[in-house]
């Protein structure tokens, strides 16, 4: 039995019998894991039940590969695209109209200042060989040539990696529309592995939910993610070529994350408080 036998969204082979209700559609005095276990008991005890499971094995099984698919075309084909565009037509186009128009591209200050400072550096080091070594190799002037090839090496890799950081931010925005394409087009296997997920969140026991939130929470929104949004705000700043004052950064890392954590724990008492007591009372337990 493969993919095309069942249309997986049709109404004679539904996504499973344990399909399970979206999250915000899970309302009731009863708990919903005692209710999924009344029905298992009953289908069990229904004639046929074994020609039921082996379909519903089947329509899992196929339900999983969907999402797997899915996720990976997700996660690929933007990265992908963003790869390729960036180095096959972004990047050629930006270098050979740089080339052309002999434009200066000055994009980064901080790359401008680190650069002149390696060169100051380089040009250091060499007069210090120079006082130390009697070699003629060391004179005047074989240094101020050295000098001026290093600028020139300095030079290039700076307007390389200007160009780079313009080019990352075209490549980026073709990835964003990829990504909104990718969406857009899998209605149908966005709606299968929001099931699939729906099946694995609600498999776990109460104890393994509050740990993944602890865990969620402690890395984005502890006392130590700082130091954590500080490396992702200096790598995009790095991947996009811009620089933001520390000011900024301070005022985002001091907002951001309360922002986050306030926002996550009111979902945690408004949605889990009545889907699962017993996880919202172990999530209570283990985060004192």
């Amino acid at each position: 039995m493969n993919d095309r036998d069942v249309d997986l969204n049709s109404e004679d082979y539904p996504l499973g019998e344990d399909k399970v209700k979206p999250i915000s559609d899970k309302k009731g005095l009863i708990p919903g894991s005692i209710v999924r276990t009344l029905k298992k008991i009953i289908r069990v005890l229904k004639p046929g039940s074994s020609h039921n499971y082996t379909v519903g094995f089947h329509i899992y099984q196929r339900r999983t590969r969907v999402t797997i698919r899915f996720l990976a075309i997700l996660i690929i084909a933007p990265a992908l695209v963003q790869s390729l565009s960036h180095k096959l037509l972004i990047a050629p186009t930006i270098k050979l109209f740089y080339n052309t128009s002999h434009y200066q591209v000055i994009l980064n200050s901080e790359l401008e200042v680190s650069k002149i400072k390696e060169l100051k550096n380089f040009e250091r080091k060499l007069k210090f060989r120079q006082l130390i070594s009697s070699e003629p190799e060391h004179n005047t002037d074989n240094i101020n040539r050295e000098i001026q090839d290093k600028a020139k090496q300095l030079s290039t890799d700076y307007q390389q990696k200007a160009i780079d950081s313009i080019a990352n931010i075209y490549a980026d925005i073709v990835s964003l529309i990829t990504f909104a394409v990718v969406i857009i087009k899998s209605k149908r296997e966005i709606a299968i592995a929001k099931c699939f997920l729906d099946d694995i969140v609600y498999g776990l026991s109460d104890s393994a939910k509050a740990f993944l939130i602890i865990l969620f929470t402690d890395v984005f929104v502890g006392f130590h993610s700082p130091h954590g949004w500080e490396v992702i705000v200096k790598n995009i700043s790095e991947h996009l070529g811009i620089v933001f004052e520390k000011n900024i950064i301070g005022i985002f890392i001091a907002t951001f994350p309360v922002i986050l954590d306030t926002i996550f724990k009111y979902w945690v008492f408004r949605y889990l408080s009545r889907l699962s007591p017993s996880a919202l009372a172990t999530f209570k337990e283990m985060n004192e």
